[in-house]
């Protein structure tokens, strides 16, 4: 019979083209499964089969667990206390293993044993194929559909296969079976049972790869993409700089005829595709992320990480493009939030904003409305700036004498420090449940406690709208904010959700 199960192991080998090795391990795990139902009960069995003779020994086995962890196992695991004393070298987490009648081979469940076998075998090859694919470092997954899986795409390569899904997929395409296709590795994971390749199409990766196989000289480092933002299979926007100043980049991108951007776009289901030059200046980064469209001026808020915008009423409709398609992509490859506005809106908001600040210059430097306006000329756009701004900047204002220069500076951080004592007594009045809620900010908490929110239900009941009003956040930070304040109504045994 060992002569046998040898000659067993060979001819699988043989045929699946796998290492003996491999249905060695299979053919154990299948002689343990069968001990292990034989004992009954959590046993933890392990085979062990001599590869030069065939014949084979069974093992039961104990893992060591620590005293205060307890026996979750008793089947399988012994006490650290219970086994020092007889195995003084024993450690937490070794096996204690005794030796037990092995289940000859004609008793085991021929079809079980079998099912089990070429499980593993078939494991053991889909390994190999993968390894063998990952092994040529493809960032494209090139292959033919095979089927539909609730939705889901499974392509194959050889036979490797990958599953594009259906949130991956470019709007409105349709593969069918024995079709070709291209698509971005995104993960692979072997436990994944069938398809362990995850692939996209509508990731701004994939278009930086397709422009990478498309356009040699940014494989060679001549050209560099260094920003994509996508409207899968509508359009998209990509930023290239050159690093060789006789290369123009966007020209090279394009190539002869358009010959290189419409390969692109072809593979992409007609998805148009904008290039501009990327720039180190975010403002010029932003006006040529924004084209077609002609921008006449932009004002940059470092604070918010914001640009407004200017263009004229020929440029708007452009700027922003059919359902704010062009300004919502310029702000995602640029990484800053566009507020486009006409030429009128935005001097109507400067003149807003200069009244507010010399509203605030007034109110608590206690100045007239002359005096006001001079530091809002040099500059000035908060009383931090007034109260610390380096001595000597202020000296050189010509329409303010040293005098006035030094007591403006007094006023300032006798305003600051009032302002400070008053957020703390503001933010003391909070109730201790606000004021622990992750991403609630000193600042923020004054602001709340100003504008009458003192308790975590206060917080809750506001719209997402109300609290940026108040605190002037990002509306999606206001609505992270918010649901971690409604937490509270859903959790709890006599909790109940509100409306």
């Amino acid at each position: 019979m060992n002569r046998e199960m040898l000659m067993l192991i060979d001819a699988i080998s043989r045929e699946k083209n796998v290492e003996p090795r491999v249905v060695i391990g299979a053919v154990e795990a299948a002689l343990a499964s069968a001990t292990k139902k034989l004992l009954g009960g959590d046993a933890d069995v392990r085979v062990q089969i001599n590869p030069e003779t065939g014949s084979y020994e069974t093992f039961r086995r104990w893992k060591v667990v620590p005293d205060e962890a307890g026996l979750q196992n008793p089947e399988a695991e012994e006490l650290y206390s219970d086994v020092v004393e007889e195995y003084p070298d024993i450690q937490i987490g070794d096996y204690i293993e005794k030796p037990i009648e092995s289940v000859p081979i004609g008793r085991i469940g021929a079809q079980a044993a079998k099912q089990v076998i070429l499980q593993k075998i078939r494991d053991a090859e889909r390994e190999m194929l993968l390894n063998d694919f990952l092994s040529r470092g493809d960032r494209i997954f090139v292959g033919t559909v095979k089927r539909m899986d609730k939705g889901d795409l499974i392509a194959e390569s050889g036979r490797v296969e990958a599953r594009l899904k259906r949130s991956e997929m470019i709007p409105k395409e349709n593969f069918r079976n024995g079709d070709r296709i291209r698509a971005l590795i995104v993960e692979v994971d072997p436990s994944l049972r069938g398809a362990p390749i995850l692939l996209s199409r509508a990731s701004p990766e994939f278009m930086i790869e397709l422009f990478r196989q498309e356009v040699p000289e940014i494989e060679q480092g001549l050209l560099e993409i260094k920003a994509c933002a996508r409207d899968p299979g509508s359009r998209a926007k990509i930023a290239v700089v050159s690093h060789d100043r006789r290369i123009d980049p966007i020209g090279t991108c394009i190539g002869v005829r358009g010959s290189r951007v419409n390969a692109v776009t072809n593979e992409l289901s007609g998805e148009r595709v904008d290039i501009v030059l990327w720039s180190d200046d975010p403002a010029q980064f932003v006006i040529a992320a924004l084209a077609p469209a002609a921008v006449q001026s932009i004002v940059v808020d470092e604070e918010r990480h914001a640009m407004d915008v200017v263009v004229d009423e020929e440029n708007l409709a452009i700027a922003i493009g059919r359902g704010g398609q062009n300004v919502r992509l310029a702000s995602e490859l640029t990484g800053w939030k566009i507020n486009i506005m006409t030429a009128e809106e935005s001097a109507a908001k400067q003149a807003q904003e200069r009244q507010a600040l010399r509203e605030l210059f007034m109110g608590k430097l206690d100045v007239d409305e002359e005096i006001a306006d001079i530091l809002i000329e040099e500059g000035f756009t908060s009383l931090e700036e007034v109260a610390y701004v380096p001595l000597q900047e202020m000296l050189e204002i010509e329409a303010l004498d040293e005098e006035t220069i030094h007591e403006l500076r007094a006023r300032a951080k006798d305003a600051l420090l009032t302002m400070e004592i008053a957020k703390e007594e503001s933010v003391e009045e909070v109730a201790q449940d606000l004021r622990s809620l992750p991403g609630l900010t000193t600042d923020l908490i004054a602001k709340l406690a100003e504008a009458g929110v003192h308790t975590l239900d206060d917080l809750a009941d506001l719209s997402v709208d109300e609290l940026v009003e108040i605190t002037g956040q990002d509306p999606e930070e206001a609505k992270v904010l918010i649901l971690k304040a409604r937490e509270h109504w859903f959790t709890g045994d006599d909790a109940s959700p509100r409306s």
